[in-house]
């Protein structure tokens, strides 16, 4: 069976009912994403960084950029759901804002750190939540109603996502 490329870990399955030790792996995965991110495209050339890791997909440059975007979001859609009533979140065109010249051009290393970062303030505030907050919820137009486990759950999943995107081209070009 050939490997999807675009999913190289599988897809996202929902996890129901996330226990306290479900919820520790899912905040160390979260903490543990800049540090194999970054070895992920460590050393990689110019020319490495503009290749698509599949045909008809994101450059590794955009994936990068994708993920520093991506995990803002996230980082601000837990915010907004520890300080408001069930809001509904606002969604953004991922394949568009790949698309701009940042995640187009712009050198990784800008969101490299800025992943770093955030992922450090946003673990800082995942590991000080009460198991309560984790039942908060907040409403995304396109998944539907979520809580923080689901969200959480979903970013556990979303770094490791992308990052075997980027080792899987890495392996098959025998850029290792």
């Amino acid at each position: 069976m050939e490997q999807d490329l675009r999913y190289p870990i599988g897809k996202f399955r929902p996890v129901a009912n996330v226990t306290p030790e479900q919820r520790n792996a899912f905040i160390a995965a979260v903490e543990a994403t800049p540090a194999k991110l970054g070895a992920a495209v460590a050393n990689l050339s110019v020319a490495q960084l503009d290749t698509p890791y599949r045909e008809g997909g994101w450059t590794v440059r955009q994936v990068v950029h994708h993920l520093a975007d991506s995990h803002m979001n996230s980082f601000v859609r837990f915010k907004l759901a520890l300080t408001e009533d069930a809001p509904t979140i606002k969604p953004y065109d991922e394949a568009l804002w790949a698309e701009l010249p940042d995640a187009k051009s712009a050198p990784i290393e800008q969101s490299l750190v800025l992943f770093v970062n955030l992922h450090k303030r946003w673990v800082t505030l995942l590991r000080a939540m009460k198991d309560v907050d984790w039942s908060r919820k907040l409403n995304h137009p396109e998944r539907g109603v979520m809580s923080l486990d689901d969200l959480l759950a979903l970013y556990a999943w979303h770094g490791p996502h992308h990052i075997a995107q980027i080792t899987s081209l890495n392996e098959r070009n025998g850029w290792n």
